[in-house]
């Protein structure tokens, strides 16, 4: 594999680090500008990636949002502060004068996820559950990722047609019901207007009624969209990340929903492997063994 400059871009945090032969060697980051002008964000990346230039010989992008052609959109505009139809990688590309792939972060973390199973030869989805719920597909040993760059969004899917406005705009989104910000929104009206999704699974780890009916619903949630997505994917295994995802009992909870459904509904759910370093380390591997 070549040496390559991964780079992980998110709504609170920018990573950047040097992939060789799938493990981080150097990693470095920065918050990510809470600002909408893309000046802001063009600065960030030079300062954050020009120390890396002259060690690699590709850069690869794991970015939130939807990518189509190297250009970022929102499907939901609250992230990134606002910035939108960013040209993400003619900006990098500019700045590194390095070839450059740029793909969504959950699609690249699922393909990290993807390495580490045996033989590589299951179809699979990696659900992340945390400020968010993305997912990537991996169908037939090749990431899903869409004529728009749109496979995977699964967190966008229908959960509740009579549910909170979802970031999108959409009503009754999985991301509304089943995020960690849902969940600690729906915590406020027991636990106060500074409630987050934390403090509701504190409350949820010393039994509380109230912090528990939010978590389960939350798991009934994702247990749906998994039961969906093994309909229409025929997946084999779910791999479950995010903070979320990966909080204590959070999978048993999904499992306890999932089961309850008919027998061709279900499928295998184990917690994610990669750990943050996900979306780095499968854009990586991504980009320099397809492309």
């Amino acid at each position: 594999m070549k040496s390559c400059l991964a780079v992980d871009i998110g709504g609170t945090k920018i990573a950047a680090a040097i992939i060789k032969s799938g493990k981080v060697i150097r990693r470095q980051q920065i918050p990510t500008p809470s600002s909408s002008h893309p000046e802001d964000m063009d600065k960030a990346l030079e300062r954050l990636l020009t120390p890396f230039i002259s060690e690699v010989s590709m850069v690869a992008v794991a970015s939130t949002g939807i990518i189509k052609d190297g250009i970022l959109t929102a499907l939901n505009p609250l992230n990134l502060g606002g910035l939108n139809n960013y040209p993400l990688r003619a900006v990098i590309e500019k700045i590194t004068e390095k070839p450059t792939t740029v793909i969504n972060d959950a699609q690249a973390a699922a393909w990290a996820e993807y390495q580490t199973i045996e033989l590589n030869m299951v179809n699979m989805v990696f659900i992340t559950v945390s400020t968010g719920v993305g997912a990537g597909v991996v169908i037939n040993n090749d990431l899903l990722i869409g004529a728009n760059g749109i496979a995977g969004h699964a967190g966008h899917t229908l959960a509740d047609p009579n549910g909170p406005i979802c970031g999108c705009g959409r009503q009754g989104c999985v991301e509304s019901i089943a995020s960690g910000t849902a969940i600690g929104e729906a915590g406020k009206a027991f636990f106060g207007d500074d409630c987050t999704g934390e403090i509701v699974f504190k409350h949820f780890t010393q039994n509380d009624p109230n912090a528990i009916d939010i978590v389960n619903r939350s798991a009934k949630a994702i247990a749906h969209l998994i039961a969906d997505l093994k309909m229409v994917l025929d997946i084999e295994l779910v791999t479950l990340g995010g903070s979320v995802g990966l909080a204590p009992h959070y999978l048993e909870r999904v499992q306890h929903y999932l089961v309850q459904q008919p027998s061709p509904y279900q499928t295998k759910i184990q917690h994610a492997r990669c750990g943050a370093d996900a979306g780095l380390i499968g854009v990586a591997h991504w980009a320099s063994t397809t492309h």
